[in-house]
């Protein structure tokens, strides 16, 4: 082979070795799993009561963790309201999480929550809408941000659209760690957005992004309620 042909059959390789690498590198988001459940369950427990309240969802996630079908579930904790807590579960399918809830460990958990409890527990059950990787690891001292997103119901295809942009958009700002959007079963018009940043300076640059001021403007438009968005710290 001529020395100038070869040396074009190099390049070439090496361009389609990077090309691969960069693919691989931005790993793009995983479409959601058919079938698969996201749970989200506000728990509020009397203020002095917080550290019961640690100590009894810490028992309960080491639990649900080894139940088969449970593909992951953490406990984090409101920032500024510590005595308010929330789980959040993904399950295989609707049977592993109707199992779930029939089990000792969940049983328990609520008869021990009732008796320190300072509002009713808030269990919400969604389906995938805009979802990252399901496994992507925790990292220590991150921020957590879940949001309760509800518009009103002939705004609900507008909803999904802007909400799906978002997500997009978000997975790819500097600190993001995890943005999933996830849709009410019950309610097709009511959206929980559950996100994990690397610090407060990402959360900051983020909520001042084109992509979520834009988004904002959209939901101004179809909102039935308040944007209520809560910051919270993981339970280790």
């Amino acid at each position: 082979m001529a020395p100038f042909f070869r040396v074009l059959v190099l390049g070439l390789v090496v361009m389609a070795i990077g090309a691969v690498g960069a693919a691989r590198g931005q790993a793009p988001p995983s479409p959601p799993i058919e079938g698969n459940i996201y749970s989200v369950t506000y728990v509020e427990v009397m203020p002095p009561a917080k550290a019961d309240g640690v100590a009894l969802l810490r028992r309960y996630r080491e639990a649900t963790r080894k139940e088969g079908g449970n593909l992951r579930c953490e406990v984090i904790q409101r920032i500024d309201q510590p005595h308010q807590f929330a789980i959040l579960e993904i399950w295989k399918d609707q049977k592993a999480f109707e199992a779930h809830g029939k089990g000792a460990s969940s049983m328990e958990t609520r008869e021990k929550i009732a008796a320190i409890r300072n509002a009713p527990t808030d269990e919400r059950v969604h389906t995938g809408l805009s979802i990252g990787p399901i496994d992507a690891a925790s990292v220590r001292d991150v921020i957590y941000i879940a949001t309760h997103v509800d518009v009103i119901p002939p705004r609900k295809d507008d909803a999904v659209a802007a909400l799906k942009r978002l997500g997009d958009e978000s997975r790819r700002g500097d600190g993001n760690l995890r943005f999933e959007v996830v849709q009410q079963t019950n309610r097709p018009n009511h959206f929980t957005v559950i996100e994990m940043w690397k610090d407060a300076k990402a959360v900051e640059a983020h909520s001042m992004a084109p992509a979520t001021r834009e988004f904002r403007d959209k939901l101004a438009t179809m909102t039935g309620s308040l944007y209520d968005e809560r910051m919270y710290k993981a339970v280790d």
